[in-house]
């Protein structure tokens, strides 16, 4: 408040910013508080000389020293990451003005917003920052008369909640209000006033930071175990040093550096480190927090925190009696997680009496054996020299996750409409699928929360059939897409793609070819979909992507992939939400009635749509085969061989072939000249002798061969064709 930027220095230039160059606010008369913005004491206790053009005049204006209270008309600062740096910064989307702070990294931080607050009014608490003029009588700045920016009338929690009424909502996370915020407590007056309770008087949380919104203590609670909250919560540790006991918030941060030669051995030829890792079999997979809501009708929740490809790993779970906003339930999650996890590390060292400094609670960055790593002290034990025995710590477990938000909403009424249905009848895309049943994608916007499907063999007598709790990503085309080969990457011009609802996202190379960004492109008929993979998905518009670096014609479907796929073709997310129907296996090809619309409402409802129509369970269709070629030979012959594909089972390369997939092995094979079929005939085996007899007897013109595979529950799969030279 009256001290260091705006005070002592001030930066001259973006440049000197960035390089951290201060030049010192000085003045050539002595008159120093002219050009320091935040000097409110000299201003308010010395003459003003007016500076016309650079030239001090000697004549003072009308001010007479401290014959005037001051009063702050608006006071605050955004509850954002360094909001500090610069209070009058704000964000809102719809306004020019809306600007980061200083080297703000954007997250909410309620904290720093309360610090500054904090800040202001014990500054001008003290007499000497704030003096009582001898003119009036009263306080240099009247606190009584401080108004802070903003309290808004809009009654909390509707506002911001409300955003159907209120569209600024969206600003309150990181905005000036502080409705909702008031009556929060930092993390340090709370730890101090249950020590007070406990007679626990000697007591430091001067490095303890976080705000606590609500807290439920039982009267039968102990010190120790009230605390013991808290520390889960909000990860700190209590060190009792020389008869004081520090609270300190943990930040990974070391304290001291230390190399192997700083290290002691308690025998000779044993390690000065000696490092343990805890066994698989005791690290935490899974961490679970409940928590009450406390931006909503303080209702429990729950934020979980998952180690990818760990989920048969234990499960740590904790319900804290502690008012969190859903961010913060997250972010005790995930750090109670990541401490579990790099705390399976554990080292035993010994430091000489030199080492006396360190205790626990300290992190030291020991640089020994190969290795540097931060270990937090946890104990100390003094013998000949210090023994000591650490948990491994990393700096980023205590940084909050940037994708964060914690921007929490009311869930708006919502009119029932109309939702919009795509049938899918899809190839086998994992294997686990019923070969049989269609896919079903639900959509609309707004959805209606849960959307009901009811089937039946006629119009009437309907039975639920599925409840489908969350949206497709649905959407159609904007630019066309041409047919290209299959199994490559298609490198080709960018699909857009506009979507109803919902987002695409881009993943790498390898994580398409381990089964990501799946989808379907069709032309709206429950069978002709091809499925295909991509990598890149920019967005270019509202709701609109380009979609680039495709893997086209997969699971088999590059046999009905067109030569183009119109502007307006269909395209549908295949990320797990749209789901397979009930539908017997006998039910395939015979038509049933459908009917769906918003679950809480009753089938006869005009939101209501109805579609009859049959599947032919595409899931059962054989592939196309490939590599279909003819050789001639010496007699004029033509032996006409291919490849077979099999729908299931083909991924391992540990198989010499791979599975047949059908009853029996059977191909069509047919012959057209001039587009007139000249000949049709069946084979068990994947080449076909077309001789020079049968040939002649097709007659002259365009030649074309084709074959399909064909299964005994679904019949010929799509052909593959091979024109022959024209004869």
């Amino acid at each position: 408040m009256a001290g260091v930027e705006g005070y002592d220095w001030y930066y001259h230039s973006p440049e000197a910013l960035s390089a951290q160059i201060r030049t010192p606010i000085e003045d050539f008369h002595g008159e120093d508080w002219v050009w320091r913005y935040k000097d409110i004491k000299g201003w308010s206790q010395n003459q003003h000389r007016n500076r016309i053009n650079g030239v001090r005049q000697e004549t003072p204006t009308a001010w007479e020293p401290k014959s005037k209270p001051i009063w702050f008309t608006e006071i605050g600062c955004a509850a954002i990451d360094k909001g500090t740096n610069e209070p009058n910064k704000f964000l809102d989307p719809k306004s020019s003005e809306s600007f980061l702070p200083r080297h703000s990294n954007g997250l909410r931080d309620d904290f720093i917003q309360m610090q500054y607050l904090r800040a202001i009014h014990r500054h001008f608490a003290d007499d000497e920052a704030n003096p009582v003029s001898d003119v009036y009588g009263g306080a240099m700045v009247d606190m009584a008369r401080a108004h802070v920016w903003a309290w808004d009338a809009r009654p909390y929690p509707a506002f911001p909640l409300n955003t159907e009424l209120w569209s600024d909502g969206a600003n309150y996370a990181r905005g000036h209000w502080i409705n909702g915020r008031s009556s929060s407590r930092s993390l340090a007056s709370v730890v101090a006033e249950i020590c007070e309770r406990a007679g626990i008087d000697n007591v430091d949380t001067s490095r303890l930071y976080g705000v606590v919104r609500g807290y439920q203590v039982d009267d039968t609670d102990t010190a120790r175990s009230a605390l013991q909250v808290l520390m889960v919560a909000y990860g700190f540790d209590a060190i009792e040093r020389d008869g004081i006991l520090e609270f300190r918030s943990r930040d990974g941060r070391a304290d001291a550096q230390i190399t192997g030669d700083n290290l002691v051995y308690e025998q000779e030829g044993m390690p000065t480190l000696e490092l343990t890792r805890a066994p698989s079999a005791e690290v935490v997979g899974t961490a679970r927090v409940g928590f009450v809501d406390a931006d909503g009708d303080y209702e429990m929740r729950a934020a979980e925190a998952i180690f990818p490809d760990d989920a048969l790993a234990s499960v740590n779970q904790s319900e804290l009696p502690l008012a969190l906003t859903t961010g913060e339930g997250r972010r005790i999650a995930e750090r109670w997680l990541a401490e579990a996890r790099v705390a399976r590390d554990t080292a035993r060292f010994g430091l000489p009496p030199s080492g006396i400094p360190y205790g626990a609670g300290d992190v030291l960055e020991i640089d020994a054996d190969g290795r540097r790593d931060l270990w937090r002290i946890d104990r100390v034990e003094t013998t000949t020299f210090q023994e000591m025995e650490a948990v491994r710590v990393e700096p980023e477990t205590y940084r909050p996750n940037e994708s964060m938000d914690d921007a929490t909403q009311t869930k708006a009424f919502v009119a029932p409409v109309p939702v919009e249905a795509v049938f899918l009848d899809l190839p086998l895309l994992t294997g686990e699928e019923q070969p049989h049943a269609p896919h079903v994608a639900m959509t609309s916007e707004p959805w209606p929360g849960q959307v009901a499907l009811y089937s039946a063999p006629q119009d009437n007598g309907y039975v639920i059939n599925k409840v489908l709790p969350i949206s497709a990503t649905v959407g159609s085309t904007q630019t066309n897409m041409a047919a290209v080969s299959p199994g490559r990457w298609d490198r080709g011009p960018a699909l857009r793609v506009k979507l109803v609802r919902g987002s695409l996202r881009s993943v790498s190379e390898a994580e398409v070819l381990s089964g990501l960004n799946l989808a379907a492109i069709g032309d709206g008929q429950s069978d002709t979909w091809e499925v295909f993979q991509f990598a890149n998905a920019e967005l270019v518009g509202p709701n609109t992507y380009d979609i680039t670096l495709r893997l086209r014609g997969q699971a088999g479907s590059d046999g009905v992939m067109p030569q183009d796929w119109p502007e307006g073709s269909r395209f549908v997310l295949l990320d797990g939400v749209p789901t397979q129907i009930q539908l017997a296996s006998s039910a395939r090809d015979v038509t049933q009635h459908y009917r769906w619309g918003p679950a809480q409402k009753p089938i006869d409802d005009s939101t209501y749509r109805h579609l009859e129509t049959a599947f032919r369970g595409i899931g059962l269709r054989p592939y196309s085969v490939c590599h279909l070629r003819a050789d001639s030979t010496e007699n004029g012959d033509l032996t006409v061989s291919w490849i077979r594909r099999t729908r299931t089972g083909g991924d391992s390369w540990n198989q010499s072939d791979v599975p047949l997939g059908e009853t029996t092995e059977l191909y069509d094979v047919s012959v057209t000249v001039d587009g007139v079929v000249k000949r049709q005939t069946q084979v068990s085996s994947t080449s076909w002798l077309y001789t020079d007899a049968m040939q002649t007897a097709d007659g002259t013109g365009e030649v074309v061969v084709s074959v399909a595979q064909v299964s005994e529950s679904f019949g010929p799969g799509p052909a593959r064709s091979l024109q022959l030279a024209s004869s």
